[in-house]
């Protein structure tokens, strides 16, 4: 199956992304999540690493694991951070080796602590250069990469980041995944614009959905998302974890079906190795049986 498959026309795909946990119970508790995710019959699952480069390993095993015991097609994230491009072919050999279908093409975060990304002695400094390695030398991984609704926070400009993407695209991307967004506007002005510039890749928005105020927060700021106010005030108002998980997930319903009846492409829902609230989501809306499958 190729990426192209998963967004053909009538379909709704969904994806689910997880990233690789600290510990050995952290990694019990994945899988029971996994378990659960793997019930709505996903299209496929990605796993993310920790910023410069940390648990890459751990995410190889991961998503190994994922296809070996469940049969479904995987992606690995692949950041430039950090490595020479010797190390990012070795990364993508043995993911070959082990049968992985995706990758995510990223540039990466610098490492916490570092003012600006610099690249790897040897490596490489933007995102499309990494595609371009991909579809060079490993023309068997389908490619995904990221978009940014909101623009991403290091660009000097909209129109510089959308150039960004169109480059990404050019050089071989098969999708776009965006970042997460929690105003449904700025997704669809958004692929707007990329239409306009002749991005015409399949758009998937991601989404995440609140478990935790203060934890969105802190993302939100980290990534240069937005909450609308609305929803600050609405979580603001308890100072109450069930509280702030029912909010959230209210409001992500809203947000999901809003995107189905816009008939995106697809939905991609960031985990954060907490199924619960991205289930019910998939339950409340009915994803399952929209799918057209």
């Amino acid at each position: 199956m190729t990426v192209h498959d998963h967004f053909r026309a009538g379909r709704l795909a969904i994806s689910f992304e997880l990233f690789p946990p600290k510990t050995l119970a952290g990694e019990v508790k994945l899988y029971e999540q996994v378990n659960q995710l793997v019930s709505v019959a996903p299209d496929f699952i990605t796993c993310t690493y920790g910023a410069g480069g940390s648990s890459q390993a751990k995410t190889l095993d991961i998503v190994t694991q994922v296809k070996a015991r469940y049969g479904l097609p995987v992606a690995s994230h692949l950041t430039v951070v950090g490595r020479s491009v010797d190390e990012l072919r070795d990364y993508l050999r043995q993911a070959a080796e082990r049968g992985i279908d995706y990758i995510v093409a990223l540039r990466g975060d610098p490492p916490q602590g570092a003012g600006r990304f610099v690249p790897a002695s040897g490596g490489l400094q933007y995102a499309n250069e990494l595609v371009t390695l991909i579809r060079r030398e490993f023309p068997q991984f389908g490619v995904f990469v990221a978009g940014y609704p909101e623009t991403h926070r290091e660009a000097p400009s909209p129109q510089a980041d959308l150039e960004n993407l169109k480059r990404k695209v050019d050089a071989g991307a098969d999708a776009v995944i965006t970042q997460l967004f929690y105003n449904n506007d700025d997704y669809f002005r958004f692929c707007e614009r990329c239409r306009a510039v002749g991005i015409h890749s399949p758009i998937v928005p991601g989404i995440l959905p609140i478990t935790n105020g203060q934890q969105i927060h802190r993302l939100t700021s980290l990534c240069g998302a937005r909450l609308p106010k609305h929803l600050a005030r609405r979580l603001a108002e308890r100072d109450d974890p069930d509280w702030q998980l029912a909010v959230g997930i209210e409001w992500a319903v809203q947000q999901t079906r809003e995107l189905i009846d816009a008939q995106v492409p697809g939905l991609h829902f960031y985990v954060l190795n907490q199924s619960l609230a991205t289930l019910r989501i998939v339950q409340e809306t009915e994803i399952v049986a929209l799918r057209g499958d």
